[in-house]
């Protein structure tokens, strides 16, 4: 760990009224503002260790611990974990903090958390380790998100937790959350829950957090605790979780697994032997894959995404001050209302008729006003929103415009003459961009007077809650409109992927190839309840056929369409998918009134299948080696610089795990890279253990 930001803890004593010993205050600090908050690794936790003995010696009426400001805790420094390459090693990285966070457990001076900024991690484990906690309303997030990185809190959170607010609620915070996209608690919530003993407001938080201390310590205030039920309550807990973490990972993700068993464990109460297990089973998962993968996916999204490889100087992108969209439909919506709310500049929709142009601004209207009820935004801020959308028929609408979206009929020729139109209105430096999902951007821009200002930019549905932005270069794309487009992601709060034009750009390309794979087995004869879960042992968020039905089987097709006209010696057209469509069915599945999956006999009796049916291990193989091959000719044609930022395209536009690393990892450790394509995607010892 020879690459730590420390993390230094530096004790002072205060005088507080009503108390007739000073206070001992040990503030953690790692002496840089907000953007960089305070982590543990092995020096941080030896700075705390003596900054709890120089309180001690103090003799004090309380010891509290708070942050500076904005933060107090987020957790390791999980840059030293990459580094290990031992199991003793791991084993020592448990029980330091363990060791160190006991000292305020086991304390006989009352032992007080002032939980002042972002606590997450092992700065939620050091504050559960305390006697109480104050909270500050104002406190960014609370939370554990071990289980998402594919870890599990590992310095006292699994047996702290559910022995302070009960099993049922433990689950919901350490599982629930970390798996559903790493949910995040509001200061109220962690207070209802039961995690802090008070919140209070933020300008005099210290101040009113040693005067609560000392209410504490001289008895005028009483702290009451829930009663523990280790019963019945308990195992539905545990039953509840060990379901939930078979649904969110099908056993792919060890930590999780982990979490559970150590949930269960904490029903005795025991921090001896619980904290003696917690250590063993991080010991297990440091030396895993699947963290080491978690933690590179982790990478990927903090630094990479951050930095896209490839952008331009953003010196060059042009200013936007307002946005013109062409189309009215859902996704177009949607993109205007983010306009709208990131950029603050006038956004105009336009489309064939005035109902459908109306509808679109509705829709906007509303989901605003959705906002402004939840009181996420206020009412004047909903005014202004709402003042900033607006529709027309003309695109003439548009001649003020410096950046025009297309979001369209997904036809090539359709593109083209709109953005024909468009052009004929507009200045020679408004960007056109281009929503499509697979066509070419250089056909769609080639009878333009100026095609160098047309790009892709390619959202993911839903809009406002995918992060990714695939962000395509044409041929003749120049740097002023691509600077211009990563300007805009980044405005828009995206992360942002430059990719080259080629037929379906990155996830679309990936995930058809795969689900090309699962469909041409269903032909084949495999049984759908067989192909829709060989890809079980990855984790995936959802299985194939669940993902076609949101996707829309329409679109699926007609993506498939394209790229077995740009590759048909790798992507087929399923005539059964064909009929599928024709059909008006968007669904494999129907559920029955109790919950169980079936099949739709309708799509039994469509689908015409072969007597060649393959096994899960053998179609899993198949489409892995598929996935292996694609990744490799999309690196080999430049699609992207690296193997990184197919990664980190799976990761933030089609919701793959961490723990799987985006795909490239995966493919590394299972030996699938090196049987198709004779060599890894990544070097060894990056994003799996040194061996």
């Amino acid at each position: 760990m020879s690459d730590e930001v420390v993390t230094h803890a530096v004790t002072r004593v205060i005088s507080v009224p009503g108390l007739a010993k000073p206070v001992a205050v040990i503030t953690l600090d790692n002496g840089f503002d907000h953007t960089k908050p305070n982590t543990f690794g092995k020096g941080g936790l030896e700075s705390l260790d003596a900054a709890f003995d120089a309180a001690v010696q103090a003799d004090p009426a309380a010891i509290a611990v708070t942050g500076k400001p904005f933060i107090f805790a987020v957790g390791a420094d999980l840059t030293g974990v990459e580094q290990v390459t031992d199991r003793e090693t791991a084993l020592a990285i448990g029980k330091q903090g363990h060791d160190v966070f006991r000292k305020f457990t086991d304390s006989k001076i009352p032992t007080f958390a002032f939980v002042n900024g972002a606590a997450m991690g092992g700065g939620l484990e050091l504050a559960l380790s305390c006697h109480y906690r104050t909270l500050a309303s104002n406190v960014a997030a609370i939370s554990f998100p071990e289980c998402f990185l594919g870890l599990f809190p590992g310095w006292g959170g699994t047996q702290l937790l559910p022995n302070l607010i009960g099993a049922d609620r433990a689950v919901t915070v350490i599982i629930e959350n970390a798996l559903n996209q790493n949910k995040m608690l509001k200061p109220k919530q962690a207070f209802e829950l039961g995690i802090a003993d008070v919140l209070l407001d933020s300008p005099d938080y210290l101040e009113q957090s040693l005067l609560w201390l000392a209410g504490v310590v001289n008895g005028s205030i009483s702290v009451q605790r829930p009663e523990i039920d280790r019963g019945e309550a308990w195992d539905a807990a545990v039953a509840r979780a060990r379901t939930f973490v078979e649904a969110k990972t099908h056993g792919a993700s060890p930590g999780a697994t982990k979490a559970v068993e150590l949930l269960e464990l904490a029903r005795h109460n025991d921090l001896d032997r619980g904290y003696a297990a917690e250590t063993e089973a991080l010991a297990d998962v440091v030396m895993g894959d699947e963290l080491r993968a978690g933690l590179y996916s982790f990478n990927l999204v903090q630094k990479r995404a951050r930095r896209p490889a490839g952008a331009p100087d953003k010196s060059l992108a042009r200013p936007v001050t307002k946005v013109g969209i062409v189309g009215a439909g859902l996704m177009a919506s949607q993109m205007a209302l983010l306009f709208a709310r990131r950029l603050h500049v006038p956004v105009v929709l336009t489309d064939i008729d005035q109902a459908r142009v109306d509808k679109g601004v509705g829709y906007v209207h509303t989901e605003v006003d959705k906002l402004a009820g939840k009181k996420r935004i206020s009412p004047d801020e909903a005014n202004r929103l709402k003042a900033l959308v607006s529709g027309s028929l003309d695109k003439a609408a548009f001649a003020d415009a410096d950046f025009v979206i297309e979001a369209v009929f997904e036809n090539l020729s359709v593109k083209q003459q709109v953005f024909a139109e468009v052009e004929e209105y507009v200045s020679a430096e408004c960007v056109l961009a281009t929503n499509t999902s697979s066509l070419s951007i250089t056909e769609m821009a080639a009878k333009l007077r100026h095609p160098d200002r047309v790009v892709g930019f390619h959202f993911f549905n839903p809009v406002a809650v995918m992060p990714l932005l695939e962000i395509i270069k044409a041929e003749q794309t120049d740097d002023a409109t691509l600077a211009t487009a990563f300007k805009i992601g980044k405005e828009l709060k995206k992360s942002c992927v430059l990719a080259s034009d080629a037929p379906a750009f990155v996830v679309n390309r990936l995930l058809t190839r795969f689900l090309g794979e699962i469909t041409a087995a269903l032909d084949e004869g495999t049984p759908f309840e067989v192909a829709d879960h060989a890809l079980d042992p990855l984790g995936l968020p959802m299985t194939p056929m669940i993902l076609l039905q949101l996707v829309g089987p329409a679109v699926g097709l007609h993506v498939a369409e394209i790229m077995h006209n740009a590759f048909p010696d790798r992507f087929g057209v399923s005539e059964n998918m064909k009929r599928f469509v024709e059909a008006g069915k968007t669904a494999v599945w129907q559920w029955d009134a109790s919950g169980k999956q079936t099949l739709d006999p309708e799509v039994a009796a469509l689908w015409q299948a072969g007597s060649s049916p393959s096994s899960s291990a053998e179609l899993l193989d198949r489409t892995l080696d598929a996935l292996a091959d694609e990744v490799r000719r999309m690196l080999d044609e430049g699609v992207v610089a690296e193997a990184q930022d197919i990664d980190l395209c799976l990761i933030l536009g089609a919701g793959w795990p961490f723990w799987l690393g985006g795909i490239t990892p995966y493919l590394d450790r299972a030996g699938v890279s090196e049987r198709v394509n004779g060599k890894r995607f990544l070097e060894p010892g990056v994003a799996s253990v040194p061996r």
